[in-house]
């Protein structure tokens, strides 16, 4: 443990020392009518002033390692050029090297201003009897003067006088004050007011899914019950060298109407009068309980939801996803090997990557022959990323499978047809019996408009 004068840099130090020292030599010579030059008051910086610095100094420090993070984003990607360029790195290992650093500094720093912030309480300590009142002169006749209670004799006491003065823990002996003042001064919660609580606003969350999926899915909006577009069924190019005074070849091109059907999503709950009321804050957590369920289940019918009516088709159960088997490939391997079905059968650019806590959790915890991690050591976070693409733990899928995709505009989309409606009003008997409903609803249609961009990976636990 570093002692109070080791969290200071000297130069600090004696600055601090100084200024303490200024203080009480003012403090005597006020006391004996005494005036000190103000050239001698000058020459020594004031603590508050390299406090005001120093923190000022602990404030940018701070500020600039908060931007490095906020370049490096939610995946610490110290590999960015601006990182790079804002460490003075050349390579994420060293911008990593240089963030410790920095981080180190900042330590200082604040043990030096805390360091400076105790050197100023001391200070002031010693200005703690100025401006007390004058103590009584003469003799009080003990009837002019009323009952002591308690914390007065102990406020009073020489031990706690000489506690405000040096801060030092000290014992003392409360004299004139036996059983029966105790006696005489007990009044018990029985005998008087129980002790008054207030609830606090404070709503303890129960555990529930959050939402995982819905943020990585492009949007959009339709007016219409459906989104209806075209799909190109058929696209065969013939076009080929040709002889002067040759038949051109012909190339074929097939479209069919596709749709994708509105859904609605709703919820709904009853409530008091009294509750609405009475209860402040009721009707907007409701609401925004009513908000997150309907949010939640939209989450994860984009997964799993199996186009029956009134449910919306999620990607599993979309006709023309692809599908690879891990078998004895690692997990890694086998995902590479649907990204590259991804990129040869769909045409398209995987961006994500989709997988179980338990199932991440085994890539996560896998192991050279020797005992390294792989992804990295058990002190640090580590990536959450597999071959370049972001890694979702997503929990409707099932254990065992993860799922590759291309989640752009191009080859999926979720379009809202209203946003999430909440009103309240009254149901069956409800206005009779002083009962309302609070209801919620959200209308949504999801197009998976390239399935062969979405590859699922089989046979992953074990």
């Amino acid at each position: 443990m570093r002692s109070f004068f080791s969290a200071v840099r000297p130069t600090t130090l004696l600055a601090a020392l100084a200024a303490v020292a200024v203080a009480a030599i003012a403090i005597l010579a006020q006391a004996y009518g005494a005036t000190l030059p103000a050239e001698f008051l000058l020459a020594f910086p004031a603590v508050p002033a390299v406090l005001v610095a120093k923190r000022a100094e602990l404030d940018a420090k701070r500020a600039e390692l908060a931007g490095v993070f906020e370049a490096a984003g939610p995946d610490l990607d110290f590999s960015k050029r601006e990182v790079l360029e804002a460490l003075g790195a050349s390579t994420s290992a060293e911008a990593v090297e240089k963030v410790r650093e920095r981080n180190a500094e900042i330590e200082a720093l604040y043990d030096e201003a805390k360091a400076l912030a105790d050197v100023e309480n001391i200070r002031n300590s010693l200005q703690g009897d100025r401006g007390l009142p004058a103590p009584q002169r003469g003799i009080q006749h003990p009837e002019n003067r009323g009952p002591q209670g308690i914390g007065e004799i102990i406020v009073g006491s020489d031990a706690f006088q000489n506690y405000t003065r040096t801060r030092n823990p000290t014992a003392g002996e409360v004299q004139g004050y036996g059983l029966r003042e105790i006696r005489a001064a007990l009044f018990e919660t029985g005998a008087g007011w129980a002790p008054e609580t207030t609830r606090s606003g404070r709503v303890v969350d129960a555990v529930t899914r959050p939402l995982q999926v819905i943020d990585i899915i492009p949007t959009g909006t339709t007016s219409q019950a459906a989104y209806v577009y075209m799909q190109e069924t058929t696209r065969t190019h013939a076009a080929a060298e040709t002889a002067e005074g040759g038949a051109f070849p012909e190339s074929a091109f097939a479209l069919a109407e596709q749709s994708a059907p509105v859904r609605k999503i709703a919820d709904s709950v009853p409530v008091t009068d009294e509750q609405l009321e009475d209860v402040e804050g009721v009707q907007s957590y409701l609401t925004g309980r009513l908000t997150f369920g309907l949010r939640q289940r939209f989450d994860g019918q984009i997964l799993a939801g199996n186009g029956t009516a009134p449910n919306l088709r999620g990607i599993l159960n979309t006709s023309g996803i692809q599908t690879q088997a891990r078998g004895t490939d690692p997990v890694p391997d086998a995902i590479y090997k649907a990204m590259t079905k991804i990129r040869t059968g769909g045409r398209a650019v995987p961006t994500h990557a989709l997988m179980t806590p338990t199932d991440w959790e085994g890539v996560r915890l896998m192991k050279t022959a020797d005992g390294i991690y792989i992804w990295g050591s058990p002190s640090e976070a580590g990536p959450e990323r597999i071959w370049g693409l972001p890694v979702v733990q997503a929990e409707v899928l099932t254990a065992g499978t993860a799922l590759v995709g291309a989640f752009d505009p191009g080859m999926i989309m979720a379009f809202e047809r209203r946003g999430i409606d909440v009103q309240v009003g009254y149901v069956n008997d409800q206005f009779t019996k002083g009962t309302r409903t609070i209801r919620a609803d959200m209308r949504v249609a999801l197009a998976v408009f390239r399935p062969a961009a979405f590859c699922t990976v089989t046979g992953l636990a074990g």
